[in-house]
């Protein structure tokens, strides 16, 4: 058993290493709790340098809470395009909604208070409770939870109830009582860029005679994770039925990880490879259209999900733009143009702005 840092003694030590840092960022010492909850929404699940431009976008177009509640869900879809994970998008409008109606347009200044708002878990409500209200609350993310479990050598899994557990009742001792966003500040960029996953600096660490991964020589073996579930391969055909310049799309239904999002019709199935022949035997859609004409046959797109592995390809057929078409009233038909304007799965982006494609859409 090595000697563990007090809290004085850590908060100390992470004190004066902070002092030699310089990383800049448009959120960082920011005590609107509109622009650090817009803040920390954006950079779930995505890296800082691509967070960055997305942020400037939305503080210019949506400058406040109202501006946001008030805006047209297709805008802040087309606007969040790129970023993935579109519930995040859909959570904000619906957050920005909650504030500007029940609570006159002001965050709540509790904890609790935050946590009842939609699409704000623990640690983001931590991160406005600690950096708006200065309230003494620790905001655990991946970057402190690897910190706590390589310096106190946790060994329960940190993705199970008793992981979080302990890591919360060690992070509460820590946590700076009269300067908690200094302190969640300070821990965001030591595990940014010295306690980072892969090489951590460990012979320039402050920490480095008592932390327990280093001196066991197990850096890369914390934190701890259960075995994650492997992710599920889906195989998407999508059908870009070209009607002269216009081109069918819907949007996708509620309760779908791209609800909102445009799309093309879609053929779900258990492989990728399939002859132009048997997709023809297999869609009811392109059934109804014998003469229509295969112009264009993709490559393979990726797109991984959190759960899911998603491949696809795109079929371009041209078909008669007089050709009546037993379709569903969800589909429309705009021209191709339009879809530089209406949010799309990131896949269905990559494909349309591949700069190989022979007809280009973007």
């Amino acid at each position: 058993m090595y000697p563990q840092p007090t809290p004085e003694g850590f908060r100390s030590a992470l004190y004066a290493w902070h002092k030699g840092v310089h990383r800049p960022m448009p959120w960082k010492g920011e005590k609107d709790p509109y622009r650090i909850w817009l803040s920390e929404i954006i950079l779930q699940q995505t890296r800082v340098d691509q967070g960055r431009s997305y942020y400037e976008k939305f503080i210019t177009v949506f400058p406040n809470i109202q501006a946001l509640a008030t805006a047209d869900e297709n805008a802040v879809l087309k606007l969040w395009e790129g970023l993935g994970y579109y519930s995040r998008a859909r959570n904000l409008l619906r957050c920005a909604q909650v504030i500007h109606q029940q609570f006159n347009g002001q965050f709540p200044n509790t904890l609790q208070g935050l946590l009842q708002l939609p699409g704000i878990g623990p640690y983001t409500a931590a991160a406005i409770a600690s950096f708006a209200f200065q309230l003494p609350v620790p905001a655990i993310d991946g970057n402190v939870e690897r910190i706590l479990s390589r310096i106190w050598g946790i060994e329960i899994p940190i993705d199970t109830p008793q992981g979080k557990k302990q890591l919360s009742l060690l992070a509460n001792t820590l946590v700076d009582p009269t300067h908690p966003d200094q302190f969640n500040q300070a821990m965001m960029d030591f595990g940014a860029v010295q306690c980072m996953p892969r090489k951590p600096l460990c012979e320039k660490c402050p920490f480095r005679q008592c932390c327990t991964a280093h001196l066991n020589a197990k850096t890369n073996s914390f934190p701890i994770k259960s075995k994650k579930n492997e992710k599920k391969s889906r195989y998407f055909h999508y059908l870009v039925l070209m009607a002269g310049d216009e081109v069918f799309v819907r949007q996708r239904p509620k309760g779908d990880i791209w609800a909102a999002l445009w799309e093309f019709p879609l053929i779900e199935l258990p492989s990728i490879e399939i002859s132009p022949e048997k997709l023809k035997a297999t869609s009811a859609l392109l059934q109804q259209l014998p003469q229509a004409i295969l112009t264009h046959s993709s490559k393979t797109y990726r797109q991984t999900l959190t759960h899911q592995q998603i491949a696809a390809r795109f079929w371009v057929f041209q078909i008669d733009s007089d050709l009546p078409l037993q379709i569903d009233n969800e589909w429309h038909r705009i021209h191709w143009k339009s879809l530089k304007d209406i949010a799309l799965p990131g896949i269905i982006r990559s494909y349309l702005e591949d700069k190989s494609l022979s007809l280009h859409f973007l």
